[in-house]
């Protein structure tokens, strides 16, 4: 036997070796739940089991599993070239992957820096802003401000912005000069359909920061267009547009983290257009190859990559970047699944399913132990009144009860999120929020 064998024989598979990301390792492999397979609008377990997806595997793949179309151009690229550095080296299918993703993104975003996951997309972007700062002889602005209830990643920079205090508390020291704003959603404004129309006035409390910190020290604001990881928080009406203008006011960058609402996920290629509002640097991920390959960007407004680039010396002009930038076989599954997503109007498609989702949605009102319902494209929260003294157990045994018979959900807190493919259909919603509403009653004590 090789060394291979022998290690295999003397070490049977079992979970013990894999310390798996956010899970209680120790409850998951006392009882497992495994996905073997995955197609279309469906997982499968080990057994057969099919499990209807109702969060687009974690956000992510906005076209379904297994696409044909995306599966064929990772095989060809990886038979042609399967690695190529892109520090002082360049391979064409990068170039053309990042024009594909500027061909998308809002008027202006024209410059594509591309990374492995939303984290290092969050890094980057915030990295860039400073970067842009500095160049224009304003290294005196160093504070990054973000929002409570805010996700951008878990690297120390987007961890840092990032206001998910569980997130925080076992890694010590954030960095330094990071400010939040309060985050929007208020239970007064329970079981709204899209945007709340009240609540605008919560982006003034950006001023307030300026006040205390000085416009003048403060180099970024970071959002998400609509705030996914803790429970689908959608942003009222006017309140993006009220923290552009104090932005611009103050010579502030805004970023918008779009790793979940980018791709069609809010009925438009991103929340951005959605919501009528464009940002300075936008960070992306999770649908741009439809998961199929890990990657990353920050498509960045051309007058700072104008400060940077063409305003820097000879030489390297932003010191940043990671070995997989533009990988070959990431920018081959993002060209065919922008291409997919163009050809099958997905987007679109979100948009025209978004009344019956929503009606769905909502349909949960009454139900035991349900405080709201809030929704925007083909995304939903359903929040539930915590168990006095158990903190997200009756969610979670919500979400296992769904696995059980046959939709996957997600939980954040006692929230229970719904994100399905954009290739769902009306069975599907009914499955889904069937299997829910059994769920919710069955945990109702």
């Amino acid at each position: 036997m090789n060394d291979l064998s022998d290690h295999a024989a003397a070490r049977p598979n079992n979970l013990d070796a894999f310390w798996m990301p956010y899970t209680a390792n120790r409850s998951f492999k006392s009882t497992p739940r495994l996905l073997a397979r995955a197609e279309g609008m469906y997982y499968y377990t080990q057994d057969n089991h099919e499990i209807v997806d109702g969060t687009a595997g974690l956000w992510c793949c906005n076209a379904g599993h297994g696409r044909r179309e995306i599966v064929e151009a990772i095989q060809k690229q990886a038979a042609i070239m399967d690695f190529a550095p892109t520090f002082q080296m360049g391979h064409p299918i990068a170039f053309q992957a990042a024009a594909k993703v500027a061909a998308m993104t809002p008027a202006g975003l024209d410059k594509v820096f591309f990374t492995n996951s939303g984290s290092e997309a969050a890094d980057t972007a915030l990295k860039i802003a400073l970067a842009y700062h500095r160049a224009r002889g304003e290294s005196q602005r160093v504070r990054l401000i973000g929002r409570e209830r805010g996700y951008h990643g878990v690297g120390f920079g987007g961890m840092s912005v990032g206001g998910i205090g569980t997130n925080r508390k076992q890694f010590g020291a954030m960095l330094p000069y990071v400010d939040h704003l309060p985050h929007t959603h208020s239970l007064e404004r329970a079981f709204t359909r899209g945007q709340p129309a009240q609540g605008v006035e919560l982006a003034d409390k950006l001023l307030d920061l300026i006040m205390l910190h000085g416009g003048e020290t403060i180099a970024a604001v970071m959002v998400e267009p609509v705030s996914g990881s803790t429970g689908v928080l959608v942003p009222p009406v006017g309140y993006l547009q009220r923290l552009r203008d104090i932005c611009d006011a103050h010579g502030i960058l805004l970023i918008y983290d779009e790793v979940i609402t980018g791709f069609g996920r809010l009925g438009t290629n991103f929340g951005a257009e959605r919501l009528g509002v464009t940002p300075d640097l936008m960070t992306m991920a999770k649908g741009i190859t439809n998961a199929a390959v890990p990657m990353g960007a920050v498509a960045c407004h051309e007058k700072i990559y104008d400060a940077i680039v063409n305003g820097a010396p000879a030489g390297i002009e932003l010191f940043h970047g990671y070995t997989y930038s533009g990988h070959p076989l990431a920018a081959a599954a993002c060209i065919a699944t922008l291409d997919l997503y163009d050809r099958e109007e997905l987007p679109a498609r979100a948009m025209s399913m978004e009344p019956v989702f929503e009606d769905a949605a909502h349909a949960m009102k009454g139900l035991p132990n349900v405080i709201d319902v809030r929704n925007i494209g083909l995304v939903a929260g359903i929040e539930l009144q915590p168990r006095p003294g158990k903190p997200t157990d009756r969610a979670v045994r919500v979400f296992q009860r769904c696995f059980d018979n046959g939709v996957l959900t997600r939980t954040t807190g006692d929230i229970i999120a719904l994100s399905p493919p954009l290739i769902v259909e009306n069975k599907h919603i009914d499955r889904i929020f069937s299997v829910l509403s059994d769920a919710i009653r069955a945990e109702a004590a």
